[in-house]
């Protein structure tokens, strides 16, 4: 962990409201009131979670301007800018400084994928673009491309690459990076059920799905970690992985698109490739809602 990360704990990877006539702006304003009420210290606009693959380039950059306006500085504002043509990503990492997102989310090209050489320069690209902090967005399950610990060392010495979100599920490549660069990058999780194993190595939190239906249980993973109650940390995480595992039994934002919805904050609308949760699972998921209080 550096002495000045972009957030500690918690930075829900937030859903976005959808209905057939685009972005419910007024679900999406109570929603961010709503984490924001919760404790959480830090929201990601138009990640996966939230849908960015299939948000049109004006409703993606509207979301993010709307975040901002609405957060109005009582949360970090992490805008969602990656993509695998790096100039549209540099175009969209400069609106989202100019309308004043506090830091950028770049996840690794998708489909055309790179070399590290190649991951390299793109990241330094953005990142020479960029007026607010980068943080690498490595997740291999989906963009068929893995960040090394090596380039993790290579991507450290540009002094707006400031953090990573880790989702490569591979503890011990996550350890060794951040025994090359945990003092020069903050090490987030990728996966909610990695919480605890990344904040023992010395990670700075989670960039979480989990804390869209549960921010307050979330947090105080973190919390019990932070000051210095480890087995309670642990204790929690382990009684939460039923209902992280339903979380993730489909593709993501699929099954917390539903709990959301259960718990009355959205329609469940997803727009294709994406369709609605299988009933079996979707009555397994609000099940463990439910024991966990949180429906």
């Amino acid at each position: 962990m550096t002495s000045n990360p972009i957030f500690r704990g918690v930075a829900t990877a937030l859903i976005t409201p959808l209905n057939a006539d685009g972005i419910d702006y007024e679900a999406f304003g109570r929603l961010l009131d709503d984490q924001i009420a919760n404790g959480i210290p830090a929201l990601v606009i138009a990640g996966t979670t939230g849908e960015g693959a299939t948000l049109s380039d004006e409703e993606h950059r509207a979301l993010v301007e709307y975040a901002v306006n609405r957060v109005a500085g009582r949360a970090c504002v992490i805008a969602g800018t990656g993509s695998n043509d790096t100039a549209y990503a540099v175009s969209l990492t400069k609106f989202c400084c100019e309308v004043g997102a506090d830091a950028m989310l770049v996840v690794t090209p998708y489909y055309n994928k790179a070399t590290q050489n190649g991951l390299v320069k793109m990241y330094e690209t953005i990142a020479d673009a960029s007026t607010k902090p980068i943080i690498v967005y490595n997740v291999p399950s989906r963009t068929g491309v893995g960040i090394q610990p090596a380039t993790y060392a290579r991507l450290a010495e540009h002094p707006n690459i400031r953090a990573i979100k880790e989702a490569n599920g591979n503890i011990s490549s996550i350890a060794e990076t951040m025994a090359l660069v945990g003092d020069k990058l903050d090490v987030y999780s990728g996966n909610d059920d990695q919480i605890v194993p990344i904040l023992s190595l010395g990670g700075s939190g989670v960039i979480s799905v989990l804390s869209n239906v549960a921010p307050r249980q979330t947090i105080e993973i973190c919390d019990r970690f932070f000051a210095g109650d480890v087995s309670g940390s642990a204790k929690l995480q382990l009684e939460l992985l039923p209902l992280i595992s339903a979380l993730f039994c489909e593709v993501n934002p699929i099954p917390v698109k539903a709990g959301m919805a259960a718990q009355g904050w959205c329609e469940n609308f997803l727009r294709l490739p994406l369709t609605e949760m299988e009933a079996a699972h979707e009555e397994k998921l609000l099940a463990l809602m439910r024991s966990q209080h949180i429906l």
